[in-house]
């Protein structure tokens, strides 16, 4: 009987799966599997910060100055973004939750998923301040075509794997342990590509607004979401390499070697969505500095990297050491941004981030 808190005496999580093993016990943050998972929780928890505090008041003006081509792309990347972290607000909580066997891992997902509640907070908070109506803008969202499609192939695995796990928690005998850590593994690989490449467009359209010195609070907000991105990404990275270096997990191990093709072409077919995304967002007017051709080279050079981190091999021409858009690169690395206070808040801050290495007579001559 699966239970909500395992009363099991001496339980060594240390030496559970990640996944399918005993039901979790009490919640220790002492001893670790795998450290990096509660590393990547504290930095989640050191990175907390409220859209609220960046300023969208130059952003307003910014908005009413664009041409229509401008207000397209900025317009339908906002609704793209609002639907992806729509669905990371609770699909890792609802998917993978139900089934970790590690505390640091639980920790990690409960963190990643409250995380892209802000974000989606973000998204509401920035339609909020530029549009007249809201709902002009949400109510459109699944109503495009565009995005509407593209929604399916982001939520497929999830939905698989979430409905073979209702029938696994109701009778565990009725899933074949095969289909459902095909599921499981085929669901953390679309994770994977909608957290490290899904975004990427729509990310490099936000920064490029901010380049020319427009809509600067809405870039300065997507940057602090994509630093949090990061840590995601790198979550589903480390479970993805975990099972192929660390877990010894025969069934599992024979899933990953069946779904390589699959796993490929779930990459490719994201790589096809994304061009085409910048193909439909260039279609109204364009923008300086930024092109479709070049945000197909970037998309390629994004998916390169995804695929060598996760120990695939890289598929597409364009370099995995050249990027066709080198100025991105400071508004993914929030820290490197140069903020003016009286027009924004400080974002290059961690909250919590004490340390304990003051010696005793460190201020010994220290006087006011």
């Amino acid at each position: 009987m699966k239970t909500v808190f395992n009363k099991e005496k001496n339980l060594d999580s240390t030496k559970q799966p990640m996944f399918f093993g005993d039901d979790l016990a009490v919640q220790r943050y002492d001893t670790f599997k795998y450290p990096l998972f509660d590393k990547l929780t504290q930095q989640q928890l050191g990175y907390f910060w409220r859209p609220e505090e960046v300023s969208l008041q130059k952003d307003r003006n910014d908005y009413s100055q664009l041409s229509e081509g401008q207000k397209f792309i900025f317009t339908s990347n906002l609704k793209y973004q609002t639907m992806l972290d729509s669905v990371q607000g609770r699909g890792p909580c609802l998917a993978f939750l139900p089934f970790v066997s590690l505390p640091e891992l639980e920790g990690a997902i409960v963190a990643w998923d409250f995380m892209e509640t802000i974000h989606s907070r973000s998204y509401t908070y920035i339609i909020k301040n530029l549009y007249s109506d809201p709902s002009d803008v949400f109510d459109t969202i699944i109503a495009d075509q565009k995005i509407e499609k593209r929604s399916k192939s982001v939520t497929d695995q999830y939905d698989h794997l979430i409905q073979l796990g209702y029938k696994y928690k109701m009778d565990p005998k009725s899933v074949d342990m095969y289909e459902l850590k095909k599921a499981l593994w085929l669901a953390l690989v679309t994770v994977n590509i909608l957290e490290g490449l899904r975004f990427y467009v729509s990310f490099a359209c936000s920064f490029a607004f901010g380049e020319l010195k427009l809509m600067e609070g809405s870039a300065k907000i997507l940057s602090l979401i994509a630093r949090d991105e990061s840590q995601h990404l790198a979550m589903s990275q480390r479970i993805i390499n975990n099972y192929k270096n660390y877990e010894k997990d025969k069934v599992m191990d024979k899933v990953i070697k069946d779904t390589e093709e699959e796993v490929y072409k779930l990459y490719d077919d994201a790589v096809q969505e994304e061009k085409r995304w910048a193909t439909y967002l260039f279609s109204k007017g364009s923008m300086i500095g930024l092109s479709e051709k070049l945000l197909h080279q970037y998309v390629e050079y994004i998916a390169n990297r995804r695929m060598r981190a996760i120990g695939l091999e890289p598929k597409y021409e364009q370099s995995i050491n050249t990027n066709p858009l080198p100025w991105t690169e400071h508004w993914l690395n929030s820290r490197s941004l140069q903020n003016a206070p009286q027009e924004t808040e400080i974002e290059s801050y961690v909250i919590g981030g004490v340390k304990q290495d003051v010696k005793k007579d460190q201020f010994k001559t220290f006087k006011l």
